[in-house]
């Protein structure tokens, strides 16, 4: 029972963390925090994006929680449950790295899913990118993905009231 508890916050934390990084994609990163983002949705060479520096924000909350959870740092005034927490930030991290920047992005290995739920969260990101700008847009999430008929849909909506512009070859 003693294991209970704390493998439940780090679940509970991981599944957190997808609401947290879609409200974070769609209304920071596609909203004020374009600047960081922008040259994520543009081609470009380069090794490292400024969009890389929203990892570093999630980073700094998971250390942020170790040290709540820490007697180290905060004495008698450790809350034991920021460490839990901060693992499952972390966990939800690496997680996110391997499948957003690793298998759709393809920036640490190659590898074409064929079928399956790999395949289609790469179908949904890309449909994701299908859009120019930061208005509008689908697929906010980086691990749950809708179908990609279903977001094809509404990107069709989107392009048809004038709220996204849709490239060409996105197939909406």
């Amino acid at each position: 029972m003693a294991v209970f508890i704390p493998a439940l916050i780090v679940l509970a934390t991981v599944v957190a963390m997808e609401w947290v990084a879609w409200a974070s994609h769609k209304y920071i990163m596609h909203g004020f925090g374009w600047g960081w983002h922008r040259d994520h949705h543009e081609p470009h060479d380069n090794l490292l994006e400024k969009n890389d520096l929203y990892a570093v924000v999630g980073a700094a909350m998971s250390i942020s929680m170790f040290a709540l959870g820490s007697e180290w740092v905060m004495g008698e005034g450790a809350w034991w449950p920021a460490t839990w927490i901060g693992l499952g930030i972390m966990a939800y991290g690496l997680i996110y790295t391997l499948v957003h920047d690793g298998l759709v992005h393809q920036r640490y290995f190659k590898w074409v899913p064929k079928s399956g739920y790999a395949k289609r969260l790469v179908q949904a990101h890309k449909l994701h990118h299908a859009t120019i700008g930061k208005e509008g847009g689908v697929s906010f999430g980086f691990v749950f993905a809708r179908s990609p008929a279903a977001l094809k849909a509404e990107l069709r909506r989107q392009r048809e009231a004038g709220i996204a512009i849709v490239r060409e070859s996105a197939g909406a």
